[in-house]
Formats: structure tokens, sequence, C-alpha cells
């Protein structure tokens, strides 16, 4: 290892601390400008630069090393706990080729071509969620347009019937507790497994029903892929349609809501956004970079490494910080401001390289309508209470919990 490895001293990153989950970007700064590839006293590194995040998350000497991380953090027994047995299984987390064969079975359904015809079916969910609010003048953002959106969408590609989607109720604040870097606590893991456990049993069931009666929906196909034998496990099955479910609709409430809210926190990028709504696809583009949606992901070093002079060795983790990476002056003008016109945004929030998100066509294609269709509709949208936004205690999947808004 180089002698000159930097450990932090100072607690430059520290996402056990409330301030630091209520606006995390200060200390990305400061890791961006004094350590910006820094190995914590928790025993995994930091990447906060633009250049070296997206160096990683494409360089295939760099792999995902899931049960091993779970490990280290939790002790050599972690994957008798079934929330982590099931994670183990999901494409997320694996390696080639069982990364390879598992996205394979689902990426046909994220075709460019399927998720965009999908727009009628998603705009006539925007209008009925509209319709039910327009005449109030207030609304939770996020409980009332945010989160059924998306969860209506991947229910639909899920073929989860409409009478049975009252069971998934927002609220869950730790959900992507499991995802963070840091240490679950009891409390935590008990409210998550119960989350889990309840969620494999709708689906195990789900998944008799598609057998016996077989529909045009992906819990279909990955049934069938399942039932094939040399495929997916029903393990796997289990444990990635509940991933699909999951990573379907969360990311895509925390971009419509950090992006709504970046919106009206710039009322003059507001007014240009409403004055030319053709600038919607790049702004949307804009949000993904200013407030991401997913603030970080893992790697782990195959081989030793070395950027930019520092050797990450064999075996270790290195945090990729996407949020700081989408902040970085080196790769954005004025990167700390929210601009609607910005030019040529391409933001590290969907990550990158054999991972890079598959969902990120169907998330751009569900805020696109959906911004479209606020700016028409709800015009003078405002915050009603600015100064009060409450963010979910996760780290690696940033969110509010409401956003209060008011027009007319």
């Amino acid at each position: 290892m180089n002698d000159q490895t930097p450990v932090a001293d100072a607690p430059l990153f520290n996402p056990f601390s409330p301030e630091f989950l209520q606006n995390p970007y200060p200390s990305f700064q400061l890791l961006r400008e004094n350590q910006p590839l820094m190995k914590t006293p928790l025993g995994f590194w930091v990447a906060s630069r633009y250049a070296d995040v997206q160096m990683i998350l494409k360089d295939k000497r760099f792999g995902k090393g899931f049960e091993e991380r779970m490990k280290l953090r939790n002790g050599d027994d972690v994957f008798d706990n079934p929330v982590y047995a099931n994670m183990r299984t999901w494409m997320l987390v694996q390696d080639p080729p069982d990364h390879t064969r598992l996205r394979g079975l689902v990426a046909k359904a994220f075709t460019a071509r399927r998720i965009e015809g999908l727009r009628p079916q998603i705009q006539q969910l925007v209008d009925e969620l509209l319709d039910r609010v327009e005449g109030r003048n207030s609304m939770d953002f996020i409980q009332e347009f945010a989160y059924p959106l998306p969860l209506n969408v991947i229910c639909d590609m899920l073929g989860i019937p409409a009478a049975e989607r009252g069971r998934f109720e927002f609220g869950s604040k730790i959900s992507g507790r499991l995802l963070d870097p840091t240490p679950v606590s009891d409390d935590e893991l008990t409210q998550i497994r119960e989350g889990f456990s309840g969620q494999a049993e709708y689906f195990r069931d789900l998944f008799a029903r598609r057998r016996a009666e077989p529909r045009d929906d992906l819990t279909t196909v990955l049934v069938q892929a399942e039932e094939a034998g040399d495929r997916l496990s029903e393990a796997e099955l289990v444990g990635n349609v509940i991933l699909l479910f999951g990573a379907g609709h969360e990311t895509t409430v925390n971009l419509l809501g950090n992006g709504l809210f970046a919106l009206l926190q710039n009322p003059d990028e507001y007014a240009k956004l409403r004055a030319n709504p053709d600038l919607v696809p790049g702004a949307i583009e804009e949000m993904l970079r200013f407030d991401s949606s997913v603030q970080m992901t893992g790697r782990t070093a195959m081989v030793d490494i070395d950027i930019n002079g520092i050797t990450i060795p064999k075996g270790e983790h290195v945090i990729n910080l996407l949020g700081a990476a989408n902040r970085d002056d080196a790769a954005f003008d004025d990167a700390e401001s929210f601009r609607v016109d910005r030019k040529d945004v391409r933001p590290m929030s969907f990550g990158g390289g054999i991972h890079f998100c598959l969902g990120a066509q169907l998330a751009r294609v569900e805020a696109d309508i959906a911004f479209r269709s606020l700016l028409a509709r709800l015009p003078d949208m405002r915050l009603e209470a600015p100064d009060t936004a409450e963010w979910r205690p996760t780290f690696t999947l940033r969110g509010l919990t409401s956003l209060p808004i008011a027009w007319g």
C-alpha cells in the first residue's frame, strides 16, 4: 500500500450525523477539496470526485464483493438472517456470471421501446392523481402524487392487481438502511425483517397464481424462468421480484420529490421552466444531478488498483459518493447551483458500468410526464413549509418523508 494512504482524522465523512443526513453536500465539498479518495476509520474508502467515481464504476477490476462486505460489517453469520439471505440473491449485488444471467431475464421488460409504449398509461395515472387534488389547492406531494405514481407503474409491470396495492403503504422511513455503509440497529433490522417477510409471503402467493394462470406481465416471465430450473432459483425469484418492486418505485418517488423541492426553492428557475416546458427533459437531468435519489454505490477491488498514486488493495471496499460526484465543479460549471437549462448534464445518479440502473429510462419517462402535467395544471405551485423539510434517515436513498405544497 502507498505509504501516503490518507486516513480520516477529522470527521469529513460522518454518515451517522443527523446534520449529514439533512444536507450531505457541505461534507461532500470538504471531501472533494481535501481527501477525494479517503480511507475511513470504518475500514472502507470513499471516492467523491466525478472522474474517480466514473472510473471505478466502469472499471472491471472492481466488483461488488457483496458477501465479503456484509460479513465485514455484520459478522460471519450475517446470512443466517433471512433479510440478508434475501439480499444476497439480488442482481444488484451480484458479479458476473450471475449478474449477467439475472439481469438478462428482466432486461427485455425495460427496453426503450417498451418504456416509451407505457406513456399513455403513465399519463392516465398522472391525470387521475391530479384530478383528485386540483380543486383542493394543496396536497402532500410525496404522499398523494410522488409515491402512488411510480408504485402503480411498477405494480402494473409486475401484474399486481389494483385491489391488492393498498397493502404497500408509503411511510417506511428506514427502507434503504440495508444499503447504507453504517451498521443497522436491532430495532431497524426487526422492522425491515417484518417488511421483507410480508412482501415475500405476498409474492409467493402471486407466483402460485401466475403458475396456474399466466399473464402478460414481468412476474409471469420470471416464474416461467424459475420453472425452467436452470435460469432462476426459487430464492432468486423471491429476492429479485422484491428488488424490482422496491427499486421500481422508491428511487422515482425521491426523484419527483427532490426535484420539485429544488425547483420550488429556486423561483427564477421555476419561472424559466414554466415559460418553456421544452426544457423539462434537461431539467430532469439537473434534478437528478443536484439532489440524487441514490447517493452512493459500493465496489470492491478485485486486484490492487492505483488511482492517482493511491493504492486500493485487493479486497478493500470503496463507497462511491454519487451525490458528491454530481456536485464536482471539475465536471459541472457552478455545480452548487440549480439550473434547469444547464447543457449536457450527465449525472452519475443511475450508476455506471454493468450495473447501470435498468429502470433509468422508466424513471425519466415518469418524471417527464409528471412535470409537464404539473406545470400545465398547477402552474403556480409553492412550498407550504419550505424551512421544515424532513428527510428520511437513510444515506444511500435520499428522499423527503413529506412535501406540502399549495397553489391557487
